[in-house]
């Protein structure tokens, strides 16, 4: 019976346990209340794990067993139950919640938190310092787009801060690397666990509330946080986005490490536009599917699929678009870029999306960080309708193909790394990075041809925008339709035989870049949700902003 309860407990089955009480003891800790009893024991305590040990007696109608606790903040509580029976079941009371209680008391604990560690930007400047409810930076709120902010728990959150001893309303980490880091930088409380009396308040005692001590722990410090980031790019990017809805990104073009984030840098997922492109052509030009000296007819629509029933695809404002590849790349041609997908095959490009980083889990830091702070992982479908309408789509970086500000920098990072893509951590220390490693795209010639067509982009094509005096960008534009705008007034009267407008549609503006295009030492992406215009015009000119301040 004994060995069953404890068993039991160890399984946190409280119904099991509640089963082997007698009907008097079922009666007057009916099962919610003896459920709560035992969890609000093992909260106050931490407990992460019961082991049951050895039993004597009986002796005086009690077993008595010998328990472990292990727990979070105090280590391992060994100790006693004594517990009583009559005939074959347990004679129960609140104290048998945990080794060491006597008959009206329960767990209490008088807690020591230490002072919040600081996020350092790569040069040691700090980006947030302080104590919880007064972080603050020399960078001012341009740091908040890399450390987030600290404030008081939600309800998804409460849980993990009492598990890690902090009371429930203990401000911690709720956003960015305040919430990834969050058991690094707020470090481990420490203090007394105590047996206090039922009356007392729970689970946390005031001074003077008098009680046993089962057991002490030193209160660990956290440790500060130092970051890749560079302090005077990472103003410069907050300014330049001048807190339009979207993000920008800034990474070290060979390495990956991240110098700069803004806005939405890991959490917008929208589609990317003409920026997949990139993937699309890497993809067809490594399964010889096109080549820079093709030619393409000059059209403004293409149905990429006729013969299996595939949709119309139109360029930009049916733009009238042709010529050679490079034109083509550099104009953002769909009506190219859609059947080349369609051509390359849905398994090609899937698999080139992946090597891109589609359908991976972000690399900014280590598995704990990124279970704790969510950033999103860029997403290409991988089944599409027989037509080929979803795959042609999805070639031009839109239907169901969504990417991210810090996902699409890579891609620019991949092309200027020579087709190598680099995991683009956030943090300096090894401990606390991802452990993914480097990924061969596709070749150091095909990133060559690539660099060569996103140099066009910026010289004469959708992305002159983005030009710098005296140094070559690469890069390219890509705008991303996603419905028509709501509430636009209904159309005019129509003449016999006239279409319609096309209704007004809501854009998402993309660039992306790396730049010296023959040197890289930054790549660079840029969106802007339900821009005025497109890509080029939109999110290009920020884009050279932030290559001019960091080159």
């Amino acid at each position: 019976m004994s060995n069953r309860f404890l068993e039991a407990w160890a399984d946190q089955d409280f119904t099991a346990m509640h089963a082997e009480l007698s009907p008097e003891s079922q009666q007057e800790f009916p099962l919610d209340q003896f459920t709560a009893a035992y969890e609000e024991s093992q909260s106050a305590s931490t407990t992460t794990a019961i082991d049951p040990g050895d039993a004597s007696g009986p002796e005086n109608d009690a077993i008595t067993m010998e328990v472990g606790m292990r727990t979070e903040v105090f280590g391992d509580v060994d100790g006693e139950i004594v517990i009583p029976f009559q005939g074959e079941k347990i004679v129960w009371a609140p104290h048998l919640t945990f080794p060491g209680l006597e008959e009206g008391e329960r767990v209490g604990r008088r807690l020591v938190l230490g002072e919040r560690s600081a996020i350092l930007a790569a040069d040691g400047t700090p980006l947030a310092e302080g104590q919880s409810g007064n972080r603050s930076s020399p960078l001012g709120s341009a740091a908040i787009d890399v450390t987030g902010e600290v404030g008081t728990p939600d309800e998804e959150l409460k849980p993990d801060v009492v598990a890690s001893g902090y009371p429930d309303d203990q401000d911690t980490g709720v956003s960015g690397l305040e919430l990834a880091f969050n058991p690094v930088l707020a470090g481990k409380p420490g203090g007394e666990l105590l047996a206090v009396s039922e009356e007392a308040g729970l689970p946390d005692v005031g001074p003077n509330t008098e009680g046993r001590v089962l057991a002490t722990s030193q209160q660990a410090p956290g440790r500060d946080v130092q970051t890749t980031i560079n302090p005077e790019l990472q103003e410069t990017t907050v300014a330049s986005l001048a807190g339009r809805s979207g993000g920008a990104v800034v990474l070290d073009a060979r390495t990956g490490e991240v110098r700069a984030i803004a806005g939405q840098a890991y959490s917008f997922l929208r589609p990317p536009g003409s920026t997949f492109k990139v993937i699309t052509a890497t993809a067809g030009i490594e399964a010889g599917k096109v080549k820079l000296e093709d030619s393409f007819d000059r059209v403004s629509e293409i149905n990429p699929a006729p013969d299996t029933g595939g949709r119309v695809i139109e360029n930009a404002d049916q733009h009238v678009c042709g010529g050679s590849f490079e034109e083509t790349f550099a104009e953002s041609c769909n009506t190219v870029f859609a059947p080349l997908g369609v051509e390359v095959g849905a398994e090609r490009l899937i698999e080139m999306a992946e090597r891109f980083g589609f359908n991976q889990e972000p690399t900014l830091y280590n598995a704990e960080a990124t279970e704790a702070a969510d950033p999103q992982p860029m997403d290409m479908p991988t089944t599409f309708d027989e037509t080929g309408t979803e795959l042609s789509v999805s070639a031009i970086g839109q239907g169901t193909v969504l990417a991210t500000p810090l996902g699409m920098a890579s891609v620019a990072q991949t092309i200027a790394n020579g087709g190598v893509r680099s995991p683009t951590p956030i943090v300096t220390d090894p401990a606390l990075q991802s452990d993914a490693e480097p990924v061969q795209v596709t070749s150091k010639e095909n990133a060559r041809v690539m660099t060569s067509l996103m140099e066009a982009v910026v010289d004469y094509g959708t992305g002159t925008a983005a030009a710098l005096p005296g140094i070559q960008v690469a890069g390219k534009t890509g705008t991303a339709e996603l419905g028509p705008k709501p509430n636009q007034p209904p159309p005019e009267p129509l003449a016999p035989g006239e279409e319609p407008p096309a209704p007004e549609q809501i854009v998402d503006a993309w660039f992306i870049a790396f730049a010296p295009a023959r040197k890289p030492k930054l790549a660079v992406a840029v969106t802007i949700a339900d821009a005025d215009a497109d890509g080029g015009e939109v999110a290009a000119p920020i884009a050279q902003d932030i290559l001019a301040a960091g080159l």
